[in-house]
């Protein structure tokens, strides 16, 4: 972070604060294994679990993810692209970064819906089936990004999920109304 905080002000991310991880990490570099992101991710589930309760958590989890998908499309991707353009840089650099595999099933642009499916998802490809959706995160990121790239609000909702026992994540996304 760039300065730090009295216990009254309120954080906000920016991608500064993602800092200079080519000098800060010269030997070990930008990659890590998923089992260490999920590490965190599913401990601070946990914690918030605790806290909050699943409801409250699953909230929060969307709205982490849509502040990422936001600033993932302002800084890794070109909104300026027309949407053919758009969707295949998207689908190239979440597979560039090991997020995952995305395929768009359908695009409606006219209604401003999509459906589409990630495979080898970052959150969820190979956990135990539990026989319910858990990638409220990704829920947020991929609305995010849409948010980001049209100026509209979005809302992105998991159909299936790994571990509800398919092997791909698929998410309606639709422009709210």
């Amino acid at each position: 972070m760039t300065k730090l905080l009295s216990m009254r002000e309120r954080y906000r991310f920016t991608w500064k604060d993602l800092g200079d991880i080519e000098q800060g990490r010269p030997h070990l570099g930008s990659l890590l294994p998923v089992v260490v992101y999920r590490l965190m991710q599913y401990t601070m589930k946990e914690v918030l679990e605790a806290e909050f309760g699943p409801e409250k958590t699953g909230r929060i989890f969307v709205e982490a993810g849509r502040r990422a998908g936001e600033e993932f499309c302002k800084n890794l991707l070109d909104p300026s692209l027309k949407p053919d353009a758009f969707l295949a840089q998207l689908q190239s650099k979440l597979k560039e970064l090991s997020i995952g595999i995305l395929r768009l099933e359908r695009v409606d642009l006219e209604n401003m819906e999509l459906f589409l499916n990630v495979s080898e998802d970052l959150d969820c490809s190979g956990l135990p089936c539990t026989n319910e959706v858990v990638c409220q995160y990704d829920e947020g990121f991929i609305a995010g990004v849409f948010e980001a790239y049209t100026g509209h609000p979005f809302v992105a909702k998991e159909i299936d999920c790994w571990a509800s026992g398919d092997r791909v994540c698929r998410f309606r996304v639709k422009k709210k109304r």
